[in-house]
């Protein structure tokens, strides 16, 4: 499928959702973009994205005001806040700023809401393309069931898939890389829009710009794989991801049970990264500005499962706030090496929260992480017999994240860890 070849490897990037909610500003977002273009971009890090809400100029928090006005052209199409984004002045949209983006050699993506605003409806404004009106393709009845911003659109009106191709035409014209789609990818409720999901897909290919397609949020449900895979580049498999324990605890078994869809260009999504400097204009995940509740072993943990499974890598903090940890754990090239080559990641068992993954890289390697999910320490091990190997074929061990090389070993790898602390391990054979 040739939209696969816009997301080969899994996005890595960085998202203002964590630390700004919805009210990131155009100079927040500039800021983070000249530190990723400094410091990470060399590591494979390269998309940036501004999420929910853009387009309304009073946002103040994660919180979303009901009903409140966005800003909006004469054809229902949001554009940006003008006080939040001034580049955006005169019209010009996102244009300038994806072009100081790309002039960084980065991308630039955008967040939006499934269908068309409210606002438009209401006022029955113009659809591009069509003598129709927004009145006239408006599903009044779908809504979302946390923002009031949007209707979904009539699948059964032709002109419906006009106002998609209406949109995504302006957002190629603006030279966006990354559209985020939200209140679509759930199976809860309603069940995902698939068919709001294909009039997209159908969009993207008709705007002449590669752009690669996120859906939100999640969990989405496997027996939706075909059509997410036909239609997406990654998908959500989780609700919001947040720096709690019992939510990394949980993406264990998701990622066991998504482990056979991860191919080139079409990801499941473990969410973000909810690491560093967080909260700062944001309450959700239970608290607000803060530092990663994680501790430094459960953070450890969460890149090594979000790397071995290959999950979609978007990075959720303030980036100028980086310490120099956090930076260590977005610049381990041997692990982000995993992350992009990667293959075939299978977990090899899970017994009393003793969990143990494997996977394969391209130049003879064998990767193995062992995680101790428990909250105590214990012993985790794995028979070399179980990840196909014999000890006459090892070269060497290597752990990623210390960077020591290990003593021999015969039949079985082993390491004590502590509650919620992991070891990953690079296997080079002969």
């Amino acid at each position: 499928m040739r939209h696969h070849s816009f997301a080969p490897t899994p996005p890595m990037g960085w998202n203002s959702w964590d630390c700004y909610g919805a009210t990131v500003r155009e100079e927040e977002v500039k800021g983070n973009a000249e530190y990723m273009a400094k410091h990470l971009k060399r590591y494979g890090w390269e998309y940036i994205v501004v999420d929910i809400q853009w387009s309304e100029p009073g946002a103040v928090s994660s919180l979303y005001r009901p009903f409140v006005p966005l800003a909006m052209d004469e054809y229902s199409r949001l554009i940006p806040a003008e006080n939040r984004f001034p580049s955006a002045t005169g019209g010009r949209g996102f244009k300038p700023f994806a072009d100081y983006v790309h002039s960084l050699g980065l991308k630039f993506g955008i967040h939006i809401m499934r269908g068309i605003p409210r606002q438009a409806v209401h006022q029955n404004t113009k659809i591009k393309g069509t003598d129709l009106r927004a009145r006239d393709i408006a599903a009044i009845n779908s809504i979302c069931p946390w923002n009031t911003d949007m209707y979904g659109l009539d699948v059964n009106k032709p002109e419906a898939q006009l106002y998609y191709d209406s949109i995504f035409e302006l957002y190629a014209e603006w030279g966006v890389d990354f559209v985020k789609v939200d209140d679509i990818a759930a199976s809860r409720l309603y069940g995902a829009h698939t068919e709001e999901i294909k009039m997209m897909r159908k969009a993207i290919d008709r705007c002449g710009r590669p752009m690669v397609l996120s859906l939100s949020p999640g969990p989405a449900d496997l027996n939706d794989v075909a059509i997410l895979e036909e239609n997406a580049n990654m998908w959500r498999m989780t609700d919001d991801f947040w720096d709690k324990w019992e939510h990394l605890y949980h993406m264990f078994d998701r990622c066991y049970r998504w482990s056979k869809n991860v191919g080139p260009g079409h990801w499941p999504d473990a969410d973000m990264l909810p690491l560093g400097r967080i909260g700062i204009r944001s309450v959700d995940g239970g608290a607000g500005d803060r530092y990663t509740r994680f501790s430094q072993d459960e953070q450890i943990t969460l890149m090594t499962l979000w790397t071995i499974f290959r999950s979609p890598l978007m990075f959720g903090g303030e980036l100028r706030d980086n310490d120099e940890f956090t930076l260590s754990l977005l610049t381990n090239e041997e692990v982000l090496k995993m992350h992009r080559e990667g293959c075939g990641a299978r977990q090899v068992y899970r017994e009393q929260d003793r969990v143990v993954w494997q996977s394969y890289g391209p130049d003879n390697e064998i990767y193995v992480a062992l995680f101790n999910i428990a909250d105590d320490k214990q012993t985790v091990s794995v028979r070399l017999a179980e990840l196909d190997l014999s000890n006459d074929q090892i070269e060497s061990i290597t752990d990623l994240w210390v960077g020591h090389t290990l003593a021999d070993v015969q039949e079985v790898i082993e390491s004590e860890l502590r509650p919620h602390a992991c070891q990953l391990l690079k296997i080079q054979c002969r």
